[in-house]
C-alpha cells in the first residue's frame, strides 16, 4: 500500500484526537461502528447526487478508520472482536461507498461491478492468507487508505471541475481504476499467497 509510508507523518495529526478521544471516553468499538454509520450515508448522499456531503462523510468515514485501531493501541485493548468488527465495517463500508457512486449515475453498473468485485477480492484475499497459515498479507497495488484518498480527491475534483472527461465524472473513472488496481491486487496476494504453500 503506498500510504503505508506516510504512517508516521499521519500519527502526529492521529494522536491528539485519540488523546480526545480517551478523554471524552469513545471506545475503539464506537468508532468502528460510526465508520459504518458514515460510510452508510456517504452511500446514500453519491446515490442522490451529493457529491459534497458524500465526499465529507467519506472523509469521516477515513478519520474514525484510522482512529478506531489506534485508540486500541493507545488503550492497549485490542482484541480479536474488535479486529473481526474493524475487517467487517471496512468491507460494508467499501459496498456503501462505490454502490452509492455508481447507483447515482456517476458510472455504468457494469463500471460498478467490475471495481466492487476488485476491492472485494483484493481485500478478501489480504485476509484469506491468514486463514491459510502464511499470515495477513496487505501488499499489492492498493489498499484501503489509497482508496479512500483517491475518492476524497475524486470527489473535490468533480465539485471543483464538473463534466468530468469524456462525459463520465472523476469519480466514475476512479471505479474503472478500482477495478483494474483491485483485480491486479488481488492478483498479486493470490501469487505472493500461492508461493508462501509450496
Amino acid at each position: 500500500m503506498t500510504l503505508d509510508q506516510f504512517r508516521p507523518h499521519v500519527k502526529q495529526f492521529i494522536d491528539p484526537l485519540v488523546g480526545i478521544s480517551i478523554r471524552i471516553g469513545l471506545t475503539p468499538n464506537f468508532l468502528t461502528v460510526a465508520s459504518f454509520i458514515v460510510a452508510g450515508a456517504a452511500g446514500i448522499e453519491y446515490y442522490f447526487g451529493n457529491v459534497a456531503i458524500g465526499t465529507l462523510l467519506v472523509f469521516f468515514n477515513a478519520l474514525f478508520d484510522a482512529l478506531d485501531g489506534a485508540l486500541a493501541r493507545a488503550l492497549n485493548i485490542q482484541s480479536k472482536r474488535g479486529d473481526f468488527l474493524d475487517h467487517a465495517v471496512d468491507r460494508y463500508a467499501d459496498i456503501f461507498i462505490i454502490t452509492g457512486i455508481f447507483a447515482g449515475g456517476m458510472a455504468p453498473w457494469w463500471i460498478g461491478v467490475f471495481a466492487l468485485t476488485g476491492v472485494l477480492m483484493a481485500s478478501y484475499l489480504g485476509t484469506q492468507a491468514q486463514a491459510v497459515g502464511v499470515g495477513r498479507y496487505y501488499g499489492g497495488l492498493l489498499g484501503r487508505a489509497d482508496r479512500l484518498v483517491l475518492i476524497l480527491i475524486a470527489g473535490l475534483l468533480d465539485l471543483i471541475i464538473p463534466g468530468g472527461v469524456f462525459g463520465l465524472p472523476y469519480l466514475g473513472w476512479l471505479l474503472v481504476i478500482f477495478g483494474i488496481t483491485g483485480h491486479f491486487t488481488a492478483l498479486q496476494r493470490f501469487t505472493y499467497v500461492w508461493r508462501k504453500m509450496e
